[in-house]
């Protein structure tokens, strides 16, 4: 399809635009590691009040000639929503930088920081599979992580200690947040039942979460043996259990399975959920599997979700 000058140099800026916006998409990640490594959510929070950008500078550990430069990058970041220009104060007409809700997760040594999953998602590991994609759909590997690395992400962990400590962390930063609102708004869903197992659970910090708010639940975290190792008798009201889900599950009332079909084929989530039906009681007799995970297509008049 053309796009002829005259009515359409519109439409044409428009998608040009469009195509720019997506081309420059690691800006977006770059900038979100350039402030948190200098650690402006942190100053901006311990001043108490929106920062100018002449005493964002002299906080700053940087060379004093590139304040300008600071001044783009939060341009950039005020425009994305991660923070917001206010008056200084009310007796003070100037303006200065503050935090949002979304700059509030960029805070360090916080419950609900989020800089390790973005430290992780710069990670060369994570970034290195995309470049792989068209290859991937020409052939017939699993994905294009294993191009990139030879293995499955879950083989690679077990090989590098380094960087399963780094992806056990990021899922229990991504839980932190989750088990918060399920334990507040879905307390229904433990109603009448006495125990629960949390296919892979990883180092069970939702279980944890469970356990300490409905102490009648025995609760137990099944994963692989490298997961678990060592951490039999590390919590009370809960135990590990090693082993793979798609040879068997251990028996409960309920099997919960919190970020694990996603990754998977169909006719693997059918397996899964087979052995899930084996390890439960019938339906009539409070059986019961707990699935959180993403729907695509749930919320399409949400944007910021859809997209996500």
């Amino acid at each position: 399809m053309a796009f002829p000058l005259g009515e359409q140099s519109a439409e044409l800026l428009k998608a040009q635009a469009k195509f720019s916006n997506h081309i420059f998409t690691f800006p977006y990640m770059a900038s979100l590691k350039c402030v948190t490594e200098l650690g402006i959510p942190d100053i901006i929070h311990k001043h108490g009040k929106p920062m100018t950008l002449q005493q964002l500078g002299d906080a700053l550990p940087i060379n004093k000639a590139k304040v300008r430069g600071v001044y783009r990058l939060m341009r950039f970041l005020v425009h994305s929503g991660f923070f917001i220009e206010k008056k200084v104060s009310e007796d003070d007409t100037n303006m200065g930088y503050w935090l949002t809700p979304a700059s509030q997760l960029l805070i360090k040594d916080q419950a609900l920081s989020m800089i390790p999953f973005l430290q992780s998602c710069l990670n060369p590991i994570y970034v290195k599979p995309w470049n792989h994609i068209t290859e991937w759909l020409q052939n017939d590997d699993h994905s294009a992580f294993k191009i990139a690395h030879g293995c499955t992400l879950w083989d690679y962990a077990c090989r590098d200690p380094k960087f399963s400590q780094s992806l056990n962390e990021d899922l229990c930063d991504d839980t932190d947040m989750l088990s918060r609102i399920i334990i507040r708004d879905c307390k229904n869903v433990f109603d009448k039942i006495n125990s629960m197992v949390d296919v892979g659970g990883n180092t069970g910090f939702m279980a944890k979460a469970i356990a300490d708010a409905f102490p009648h639940l025995r609760c137990a975290v099944f994963d692989l043996p490298h997961i678990v190792e060592g951490l039999e008798g590390s919590y009370k009201n809960l135990t590990y259990i090693k082993g793979n889900m798609f040879e068997s599950i251990p028996q409960a009332d309920a099997i919960m399975l919190k970020w694990i079909l996603h990754d998977w084929s169909d006719e693997e989530c059918v397996q899964i959920l087979k052995k899930c039906k084996e390890a439960i009681p019938r339906k009539e007799n409070g059986g019961k599997v707990i699935i959180i995970d993403m729907i695509v297509g749930n919320n399409k008049e949400d944007h910021q979700h859809a997209e996500t």
